[in-house]
């Protein structure tokens, strides 16, 4: 390694410490993640080998093949967009807060309030889901192994440990949690290609490219190809959640107005390759698709591999797979602890002063950590009492990440002439490209909302009704609540204005 390696990491560190002053803050977390380890949290957060997996059961009867594989990648182009809105405004003000403190520099106290709230919802809904869909995939593993017959209950148990596991993990500074999305990303990447590997040489029977990509299945009730067309396109969108993780963990990165802005933008990148081989990889290899979307594990990949490459190899891509599920609940609990974090240190929590505390040692926000492991773990109580509790979790995730994202970049196109960008920038492009973004998220919260099952009766029930709406405006009235008791005295943002020292409009390195 050269000797000037650490010196360039020293200086670039010290002037990431200058401009966060600038930006109103004192920097108190510790400067140990590079420009790798920012993207592979993000990279590690999305992971294709999480939410392809968990919901390729849902995409297997909301369009089918057809939908799975030509949604992901129109998916995938709109993502990108709203991706690199978000990673310009990201470069500005690289802050823990993310999208909240963007939203109240261009907006005002009351845009980065209500951002803030929908972020903070959708991290932890976040943590919730990965874990629970990781404990699901436990259980169809033990199922194969010793016959394990999961419950409500057991499946409970298993997810409260891995909560505890990540919670445990991120208590020991963000170096460590950095090496370990390091490892996450080549574990993925590596993952991916084993998984498609086999499938592709092992079993003596494969779909046709005809099935893969022009099999249109609907077995949601609704008679409407267009609407489940639309519907369908979610087990991307579901997937492509998170990449503001690199935006949250900007005060603990080097060069962060690059790096983090990088780091968005890669980790969708990447995700979005690795995702369609993972989905045409298992889609080839299914054996009897009515088999595998009624199997009994309730886990369809785990039939396809069951099916593909009889027990010991479906329970060794298994455990590839929890691998991974495991790697990415744990970035997701360090993005969503520094989002607590900074939510705290602004006023904006009940008990603030207690969550906003950093460890001396290790420079990291423990109690936060485990604010939201606990959180997390309250998300997920109704799953005991309800089977489609799963969905509802999901649908608090994205319900309440996806229009967070969307805010900031349109505050930037609505204050255009004075928004002053970082020094990773769209130039020209960042008003054309920020309005497709936020097009595209507003058409993607109203599907999160439509309902994705149509009851037989006519009438809505426990099994389908879609608890999204129902997410967004409980997040927003209590919002609204906290905001008038106390959050209007409490809640203070450093009012910076335009950040200082930034180059002017259309300057910059706006290449990904």
């Amino acid at each position: 390694m050269s000797p000037l390696g650490p010196i360039r990491r020293t200086a670039d560190a010290q002037a990431d410490d200058a401009y966060l002053r600038e930006l109103g803050y004192e920097p108190v977390l510790t400067r140990r993640m590079g420009s790798f380890g920012n993207f592979a949290i993000s990279f590690s957060v999305i992971s294709v080998l999480s939410g392809c997996m968990t919901l390729y059961g849902f995409g297997l009867g909301t369009g089918g093949p057809a939908v799975m594989m030509w949604g992901w990648l129109g998916v995938g182009l709109m993502v990108m967009s709203v991706g690199a809105g978000l990673a310009e405004v990201t470069s500005a003000y690289p802050t823990s807060g993310a999208l909240y403190f963007q939203a109240e520099q261009l907006g005002g106290r009351r845009w980065g309030w209500y951002t803030g709230w929908l972020n903070l919802l959708g991290l932890l809904g976040a943590i919730a889901g990965i874990d629970y869909g990781a404990a699901l995939f436990t259980g169809a593993f033990l199922n194969l192994q010793f016959g394990f017959v999961p419950t409500p209950g057991t499946i409970m148990v298993i997810y409260l440990c891995i909560l505890t596991l990540h919670a445990t993990l991120n208590l020991f500074g963000v170096r460590f949690v950095s090496i370990l999305n390091s490892i996450s990303v080549w574990w993925h990447l590596c993952g991916v290609a084993l998984i498609v590997g086999v499938l592709a040489v092992v079993p003596a029977h494969h779909r046709s490219a005809a099935f893969v990509f022009g099999t249109f299945v609907n077995t949601t009730g609704w008679s409407s190809s267009v609407y489940v067309v639309m519907i369908g396109l979610l087990l991307a969108q579901y997937t492509f959640c998170g990449y503001d993780a690199s935006a949250h963990l900007s005060e603990e990165t080097t060069n962060a107005q690059v790096s983090a802005a990088r780091g968005i933008m890669r980790a969708i990148g990447w995700s979005w390759v690795a995702g369609f081989v993972l989905l045409a990889g298992l889609t080839f290899a299914i054996q009897d698709y009515a088999a595998t979307r009624a199997t009994a594990s309730g886990v369809p990949p785990a039939q396809i591999f069951l099916d593909a490459l009889g027990a010991a190899g479906a329970k060794a891509l298994l455990l590839v797979v929890i691998a991974a599920q495991l790697f990415c609940g744990n970035a997701e609990t360090a993005a969503a602890s520094r989002m607590v974090f900074a939510f705290s240190r602004d006023g904006a929590l009940p008990g603030s002063g207690l969550w906003r505390r950093v460890h001396p040692r290790t420079g990291t926000p423990r109690n936060a950590v485990w604010l939201s492991a606990g959180s997390a773990a309250l998300l997920a109580l109704p799953s005991l009492y309800s089977s489609t509790a799963y969905a509802a979790i999901t649908s608090i995730n994205v319900i309440g990440i996806t229009p967070a994202y969307a805010i900031p970049i349109y505050l930037r196109i609505k204050h255009r002439d004075r928004f002053r960008p970082g020094l990773w920038n769209l130039g020209r492009w960042g008003v054309t490209v920020g309005c497709i973004a936020v097009t595209w998220v507003a058409f993607v919260t109203v599907l999160f909302c439509l309902p994705q099952t149509r009851p037989e009766t006519g009438l809505l029930s426990l099994t389908t009704f879609n608890y999204a709406p129902v997410a967004l405006l409980s997040v927003l009235a209590l919002a609204w609540i906290w905001w008038r008791i106390a959050g209007r005295r409490t809640y203070e943002v450093p009012a910076v204005g335009l950040p200082a020292g930034s180059p002017p409009a259309g300057s910059g390195n706006g290449a990904p």
